[in-house]
């Protein structure tokens, strides 16, 4: 297989015939590269499976695939990873990098037969690009405007098959037309803490890190449902264990580290703590509106609603409302106050 053109700005990030440094780079990689090195996720894992494994079989291209869910549960790696097990290359780039139909044109038409297109974060992909992409994912071509005024024409440049694999944290926010062209739609669920211990003594051998079970499992309590959050403790907890401790990475080790993060038994952090301490203490529990809570945190409100929000409604601290965001019982036991009294209470 050739290839192909390169693309300005297009990262390559799997070839099929991959030199021996690039290897070696990968294999240290904590990124998972076949499905079953996948943890978790299970019925995603299936259905892709069952897919891949059709299109394999049939010498054709998969079907468009839609990834959503929360942010670092595997959108990318699982793009990847299809890739690698239908042996083809795979294009990367995000929607906001997407600013002109020339744009869209120069990734599609360098596409290779069967290749993987992937766009993060499609959601941003500007209204008016959106247009370009459906005959490319119906049709496979690609209308290019040749002239200007009177005198200009349509003409249909024909594309090889591919797979277009978006993926969102907010799949609410595509309109019907996009969404209901992807014929794979799996949404990616945060973990539990199983899963996330066998990720972290996963990504512990890859680091060549010493852990024990206690110290996977301290680790994997406070990740969030998240294996990019479990992997970056995993990564400070290693420092502080190489400086403060033997190397080795156990329960007390973890604990110690994680306390010095500024991550609490539950897994909530500095800022999370002061979303629900703002919620309980300024405004009496709430409802509050996003916008509102945002400044009070000094933060942005897609940064609240796509980060912090779906682990703490996870865990029951928060809910969503149409007057606003509301702090439950158990927000106020977590930070150690009192529930207010009364009719606005929403519980």
């Amino acid at each position: 297989m050739s290839g192909g053109i390169r693309t300005p700005g297009v990262e390559r990030l799997h070839d099929p015939v991959v030199e021996s440094g690039a290897e070696e780079e990968l294999e240290r990689s904590l990124r998972p590269r076949l499905l079953g090195d996948f943890v978790g996720q299970v019925q995603v894992k299936e259905q892709l499976g069952v897919f891949i494994e059709a299109a394999r079989a049939r010498g054709e291209a998969l079907d468009h695939v839609l990834l959503s869910g929360p942010p670092g549960l595997g959108k990318t790696s699982l793009a990847q990873i299809v890739a690698n097990e239908l042996g083809v290359p795979l294009v990367a780039t995000a929607a906001p990098a997407l600013e002109r139909k020339g744009d869209v044109a120069s990734y599609l038409s360098s596409l290779e037969p069967r290749s993987v297109f992937f766009v993060d974060e499609i959601h941003r992909l500007p209204r008016a690009l959106e247009e370009t992409f459906y005959p490319a994912m119906e049709d496979r071509r690609l209308p290019i405007t040749v002239g200007q005024g009177a005198g200009a024409r349509v003409v249909n440049l024909d594309l090889p098959p591919f797979t277009l694999i978006g993926a969102t944290t907010r799949a609410g926010l595509l309109t019907t037309p996009l969404r209901d062209r992807f014929g794979v739609a799996p949404r990616l669920e945060l973990y539990d803490a199983a899963d996330l211990g066998r990720i972290v003594r996963r990504s512990a051998e890859i680091l060549g890190v010493e852990i024990d079970g206690a110290g996977a499992e301290a680790i994997a309590a406070r990740s969030r449902g998240t294996p990019r959050v479990a992997n970056r403790l995993l990564k400070r907890v290693r420092d502080y264990a190489e400086v403060r401790g033997a190397g080795t990475i156990d329960a007390a080790i973890a604990v110690e580290a994680l306390e010095l993060l500024d991550v609490d038994r539950v897994g909530l952090d500095r800022l999370d703590r002061e979303i629900l301490a703002a919620i309980c203490s300024k405004f009496g529990g709430g409802p509050v509106g996003l916008s509102t809570l945002a400044v009070a945190v000094s933060e942005e409100q897609d940064t609240i609603e796509d980060v912090y929000e779906p682990y703490l409604l996870q865990l029951g601290m928060l809910m969503r409302t149409p007057r606003g965001r509301v702090a439950t019982p158990a927000a106020f036991a977590h930070l150690g106050l009192t529930p207010p009294e009364g009719e606005a209470r929403l519980f």
